[in-house]
């Protein structure tokens, strides 16, 4: 039965919690395999607004059991502050499953997140600073915290005490902070035990068993392709594989259990944070996609810089993902603009290319080699149908779907959760 990847296909922020919506019902499981809350998900239902920036989006959804796998990094205060904000609005939280084996974030990740993004000064990467790749790293270097350690303390206080054995060094001689006490973190960790037992699951095992017994699995990923840490414009990446790749590595069920990719791709592009981005805009056409796409950061509030369709990003993210289908979000933002340039090739050193160039230097360097298309001023926001949109709304999708790799099977056209056009079933 299937198991389904979103992921995002281009610097993130491309409203992968639409695709979710669109699915609905037909999920049993909506999992979050990578990432933590250093990006979030904006739901819209009715004229309510949800902001999601740890738990999976199809916690929103009745009858969806939404899992945190073994891939996710979990700040355990972020993940009941948001549970306890939504139950406060009546959402039922009680099917949450957590990754016995994911990582914590702790307060010795955050500082150190910080403190470093500081000091790298005009290098900076643009990290949120809420510990993520602090995390990560000390996941990869063999000394980090996993959600199991919290319920065994003898356990949980070696690993805390031999974590920052080195940190405080680091923090004290280098970064001139004071040293963080084991006892601190550990009394800290253990306070939210208790209410976290229940939760906790050998959550690799229940997916499996899921799609065994015929459910469908929908695998959610955090960030986009352009962020990825092995494919994207690195340095300027997060810290985890949010490419479909890694929706198995992040949950564990096998790769060739996959049965569908879909990725989410906006009409324009966005990206925050610092990197290449060719076709960004600094004129007041990147001003009008920001201000009426509202295009600022979920989690970080931060202002996204905006630019026009980018068809190379695109076919890249398609051949790196295996995109089977792409949902194109926010067409409704490009209303009322006369013409609409879509990239279509760099130009790098006087040299046209096609593809996203290998070279972080020529990607750098690459200038967008632009199509225009005329644009529209009707209001598409009610539509739901594809031969309902103007003439040149349809053409403006079809061109960009010739160029990208992969079909567009859906399309947004305004921000509510039933606000999109279906041209394919995502799932059959």
């Amino acid at each position: 039965m299937p198991a389904i990847v979103i992921i995002g296909a281009q610097w993130g922020d491309e409203g992968k919690g639409k695709a979710t919506d669109l699915l609905g019902s037909r999920i049993d499981y909506v999992v979050k395999f990578n990432g933590g809350n250093n990006a979030g998900h904006t739901v819209v239902i009715g004229n309510q607004k949800y902001a999601l920036h740890l738990l999976p989006s199809g916690i929103l959804t009745d009858g969806v059991i939404p899992v945190i796998s073994n891939g996710v990094v979990i700040d355990i205060e972020v993940l009941f502050h948001e549970i306890e904000a939504l139950v406060a609005r009546g959402v039922d939280v009680s099917k949450l499953r957590v990754s016995a084996n994911a990582h914590v974030i702790t307060h010795y990740h955050r500082t150190l997140d910080k403190v470093t993004e500081r000091f790298l000064g005009k290098k900076q990467i643009g990290t949120t600073g809420r510990g993520i790749g602090p995390s990560y790293a000390d996941k990869i270097n063999r000394v980090g915290i996993r959600i199991q350690d919290l319920f065994d303390e003898n356990i949980l206080r070696q690993k805390v005490e031999a974590a920052l054995d080195q940190k405080n060094h680091l923090l004290v001689k280098v970064y001139n902070r004071r040293a963080i006490s084991a006892d601190e973190i550990v009394e800290n960790l253990l306070s939210y035990a208790d209410r976290l037992r229940p939760m906790v699951a050998d959550t690799g095992l229940e997916l499996n068993r899921a799609l065994d017994e015929g459910k469908t699995v929908l695998f959610e990923g955090g960030q986009a392709t352009m962020l990825d840490v092995d494919h994207g414009t690195y340095p300027f990446v997060t810290s985890s594989n949010s490419t479909a790749g890694g929706a198995s590595t992040g949950s564990g069920i096998g790769p060739g259990r996959i049965t569908r990719v879909i990725g989410i791709v906006k009409a324009y592009t966005t990206r925050v944070g610092a990197g290449p981005f060719p076709t960004e805009l600094f004129d007041e056409s990147g001003e009008f996609l920001r201000s009426k796409g509202f295009e600022f950061g979920t989690t970080t509030g931060r202002p996204r810089r905006t630019g026009w369709y980018d068809a190379p990003i695109a076919r890249y993210s398609a051949r790196i993902n295996g995109v089977t289908d792409f949902v194109m979000t926010k067409l409704d933002v490009l209303t009322g603009l006369t013409t609409i340039p879509v990239c279509v090739a760099y130009d790098i050193d006087g040299v046209r290319v096609e593809e996203v160039p290998v070279s972080q230097s020529d990607f750098h360097h690459a200038i967008p080699i632009y199509e225009e298309f005329p644009g529209w001023a009707e209001d598409i926001t009610g539509v739901r149908k594809f031969a309902d949109l103007p003439a040149n709304a349809q053409a403006y999708v079809l061109a960009v779907e010739k160029i990208s790799g992969s079909r567009i099977s859906a399309i947004g056209v305004g921000p509510g959760r039933d606000a999109i056009v279906v041209r394919h079933d995502l799932i059959d």
